[in-house]
């Protein structure tokens, strides 16, 4: 029979795992990060329906079936597995060499995890920006080709700061004060 803590001590690892690769997942676009904006005159109901087209095109023109998503999530549990794999090969080799292979060998699996999956998480942040990249420029070529406004990015930009140096000022010297003779 298991122990209750031998348990909990099993499923906190694999808590951790999950959690870490769950960082990796990469997910379709659900819609556009622009604005579109009606042209003048136009009813709300059509410019829903060249909306609705438009979301359609750039959908289908993102790759529908997923596979640049899944192909972004794959390498990034990869890069994750790899970390841990790698980490765990040397942290055994250095834990033999210090006289404990298999502290060595949790120790570097953990650390190989945790940058692995960082590692992961970073690429599939990337791959999610690429995909909303391709995803906002086709809505874009779609609204602006049945005439509707697309609202540039807007971005706040603070005044750049102007530094003057102060004037200089050259005090004179004291005057010397001689003793008499």
């Amino acid at each position: 029979m298991i122990s209750r803590t031998k348990t909990i001590s099993l499923a906190i690892p694999a808590v951790i795992v999950a959690l870490a690769l769950g960082g990796c997942a990469v997910a379709p676009p659900s819609g556009p990060s622009i604005v579109a904006l009606p042209r003048s005159g136009e009813t709300l109901g059509q410019f829903q329906q060249n909306d609705y087209e438009c979301r359609d095109y750039a959908y289908r023109s993102t790759d529908p079936n997923g596979t640049a998503s899944q192909a972004a999530t794959t390498n990034s549990v990869n890069s994750a597995a790899l970390g841990t794999l790698g980490g765990a090969a040397l942290g055994a080799l250095i834990g033999a060499a210090a006289g404990n292979a298999g502290a060595g060998a949790a120790i570097g699996a953990g650390s190989g995890l945790l940058i692995g999956g960082s590692n992961g998480a970073n690429s599939a942040q990337y791959s999610a920006a690429g995909l909303q990249a391709r995803y906002d420029t086709a809505y874009a070529q779609c609204m602006t080709s049945k005439g509707e406004t697309i609202q540039p990015r807007g971005y706040y930009a603070a005044p750049q700061p102007v530094y003057v140096a102060p004037q200089p000022y050259y005090a004179p010297p004291p005057p010397a004060m001689y003793a008499p003779y």
